[in-house]
């Protein structure tokens, strides 16, 4: 048995819940590629806190928690500024909100770059203190010898090339990569160094759709596209983008609802409730059993 922490709706608070053993594993996620074919494609979405996982997790294979919590829970004008204990406390949460995907927590800048020892000890830490089942770091070739270095010490790793949103001062933007001949060869050699690592899957993002599709290809992990092909192994998006939770979303995000129109409508009512004095009462909200 395992156990998850429900939310009790009464009270506002995580209570643990046993429930069955269901989780999907790091294996079973590699294994959906088979001689280079994924017959069902992997769904991959970013969650930060446990009632978002929560609300995720029967629909996903795998929770990510990214780095990308640094521009949309804290403000930040990029990833960089995240820091470990960060993604510590919101991966564990998210951990305690699902049952049922993997949950892959982004390493954060500076803290595997290095050495493969100091991204052992911090990947160690973020298994220790959140369950997760796995990391995620940026980086091709110059990160290979660390990924082998973390899967043969019992760390699974998750890749990630094409536009790495940590190197964004190196790129200078987050513009689409791989148009170049001399790019378009280092995302796939990146991709086969990685996979060679042993990396159980690689997100290939903002990559042009002929090299997403190359080193899907080229590798016998499963890639997972963000702003590349839908001909990658599986797919991810951050979930706010995808909710509508921003006005200005990437040009490759599909939105599949407005939320923000949604919170904003509710908040205008509830506060011309409040100032016209028509807010209910206890008596016409409370409800006793």
């Amino acid at each position: 048995m395992s156990t998850t922490f429900q939310l009790d709706t009464a009270t506002s608070r995580a209570n643990p819940t046993p429930a069955p053993m269901k989780r999907l594993t790091v294996p079973a996620i590699r294994r959906r590629k088979k001689d280079g074919v994924t017959a069902e494609p992997i769904v991959m979405l970013t969650a930060y806190t446990a009632r978002q996982a929560q609300l995720l997790d029967e629909h996903c294979d795998l929770l990510l928690v990214g780095d990308s919590l640094g521009q949309v829970i804290y403000g930040l004008p990029s990833s960089v500024p995240v820091t470990l204990d960060m993604m510590i406390a919101h991966g564990a949460a998210v951990v305690r909100g699902s049952y049922h995907a993997a949950v892959i927590v982004d390493m954060p800048f500076g803290t595997y770059e290095q050495s493969p020892q100091q991204a052992f000890e911090n990947a160690a830490r973020l298994l220790k203190e959140t369950g997760c089942a796995g990391v995620k770091l940026e980086g091709g070739t110059a990160m290979a010898e660390t990924v082998r270095f973390l899967n043969e010490r019992g760390i699974p790793v998750m890749g990630h090339i094409g536009l790495t949103p940590q190197a964004v001062n190196v790129l200078g933007g987050y513009n689409a990569r791989g148009r170049s001949d001399a790019e378009a060869a280092k995302i796939v050699a990146d991709a086969k160094a990685l996979d060679d690592a042993g990396a159980f899957s690689i997100v290939i993002e903002g990559v042009v759709e002929p090299i997403a599709i190359a080193a899907t290809q080229a590798i016998a992990c499963p890639s997972i596209g963000i702003g590349g092909s839908a001909q990658c192994d599986g797919q991810v998006l951050v979930t706010e983008d995808m909710l509508g939770m921003f006005e200005r979303v990437p040009r490759f995000v599909k939105r599949y609802a407005d939320m923000a129109s949604l919170v904003s409508q509710a908040a205008a009512q509830y506060a011309a409730e409040v100032r016209d004095r028509s807010f209910p009462g206890i008596e016409q909200t409370y409800q006793p059993k």
